[in-house]
């Protein structure tokens, strides 16, 4: 019972809260996010005393269902509206409240609030907090650990998208041909901030927030079912999510972080591994790549063991591109690791240098790592500084780790 709720939690409440939102309009989508809780919430209690039912996601869609009917009735939008259609055509009362969850109404509802939240009214972090909020169900408390933020701003921002939505008159609907190249790219990047949310997110003293990880990869694949969304891009965001996923049980040990090159490959997930091989090749069949064609292919290179030859190489290759496409620190610094490694701390030094991200943690961290075998001082330094920048205890235990292994060492 403890784990069943979470778990239909984590997969349902954003397929109920879309399918209402959708059939009474995102004006109404507080009223959804309450029935939807209040279904759970009865869940939780009735399942708690009599047992789970045989069908527990038939349950819940039944009991929000009869919630919605029953709100519907009693409140001042249903006899206005929707009592005026029935009273012009009484035979039309199932249609007009038939609130339908079969899987694929399901579906095609999450894919259209899932353009919703990202309309180009609607600033980027709020379109991460809304998607947080009701595609993942995740509570205030949850959020604002992921953004590293307090309560009160993740409310104030939620609140303001909300008041977006109505002020626009935005509508869960799929945008028209002509516009969904555009506002797919909007969507992409959403999931791709989310996945990377979780994968980094050091709440709860964890790097890893797998369930933030696992839906936005689920999203992702929702898209790729839709002839309309499903473009070379998306494969290769699909790919990329599913290599690093394939981590998930080897990246973080005791609660502390396992760099990549330390970790227990037997623990590696193969069969997401070859999902995103598959995608990865499909890709591939575009006239053209993006950020996220690279970032898979740097992946899925990091899952060949180092002794092949063609391993960093190939990562060097295509952080070039992506630096020419894209800039950013994090990609600069991972470049950087790639120069190290093809042509040694030197090279790599002098490059990292340039960079001068000495407000980094990640910065610091990597500096620590080219000083070594060099000047050692130094890189108790640069490891002592990343510490003070991080924000997640797994990254800080990593470095202490590595502190006192070149302390001992020099005694």
């Amino acid at each position: 019972m403890r784990e069943i709720v979470p778990q239909l939690f984590r997969t349902e409440f954003r397929k109920i809260v879309a399918v209402l939102s959708k059939r009474f309009g995102l004006e109404h989508i507080e009223i959804a996010e309450d029935i939807c809780s209040e279904t759970f919430l009865l869940a939780a209690e009735t399942w708690g005393k009599k047992g789970i039912p045989e069908n527990p996601t038939a349950w819940l869609y039944t009991v929000a269902k009869n919630k919605t009917l029953d709100y519907l009735k009693r409140n001042q939008h249903f006899r206005e509206k929707v009592s005026q259609a029935l009273k012009n055509n009484p035979d039309s009362e199932s249609s007009v409240l038939d609130i339908d969850l079969h899987q694929e109404n399901a579906k095609d509802s999450e894919l259209s609030m899932l353009f919703a939240i990202c309309h180009p009214a609607i600033p980027e972090e709020a379109q991460i907090g809304l998607a947080l909020r009701i595609l993942f169900g995740l509570g205030i408390d949850e959020i604002s650990d992921a953004f590293l933020s307090n309560k009160e701003t993740v409310n104030k921002r939620l609140h303001r998208a909300k008041e977006k939505l109505r002020e626009e008159n935005i509508r869960m609907e799929m945008p028209v041909a002509g516009e969904i190249a555009g506002r797919l790219s909007a969507v992409l990047r959403i999931l791709y901030l989310l996945f990377n949310a979780g994968y980094y997110a050091p709440a709860k003293n964890s790097v890893i927030r797998k369930e933030i990880c696992l839906q936005a990869l689920q999203l992702a694949y929702l898209l790729s079912e839709f002839k309309s969304t499903h473009t070379p891009a998306v494969d290769a965001l699909i790919a990329l999510m599913c290599f690093h996923a394939s981590r998930f049980e080897a990246r973080l040990q005791d609660n502390a972080l396992v760099l990549l090159d330390e970790q227990d490959r037997s623990l590696w997930d193969q069969q997401l591994i070859q999902t995103g091989e598959r995608y990865l090749n499909q890709s591939a069949t575009g006239a053209s790549y993006t950020k996220y064609h690279l970032e898979a292919a740097i992946a899925y290179w990091h899952t060949r063991e180092n002794t092949h030859p063609d391993k960093w190489p190939h990562i060097l290759k295509y952080y070039n591109l992506l630096l020419q496409i894209e800039y950013s620190p994090v990609a600069a610094l991972n470049r950087t690791y790639a120069l190290f490694k093809n042509e040694g701390p030197e090279v790599a030094l002098a490059e990292a240098r340039k960079l001068a991200l000495d407000d980094q943690h990640l910065y610091h961290a990597l500096m620590g790592q080219l000083c070594l075998g060099i000047d050692e001082d130094a890189s108790v330094r640069h490891f002592r500084q990343a510490m003070a920048l991080s924000k997640s205890d797994s990254e800080k235990q990593l470095l202490q780790k590595k502190i006192d292994a070149l302390l001992s060492r020099n005694r």
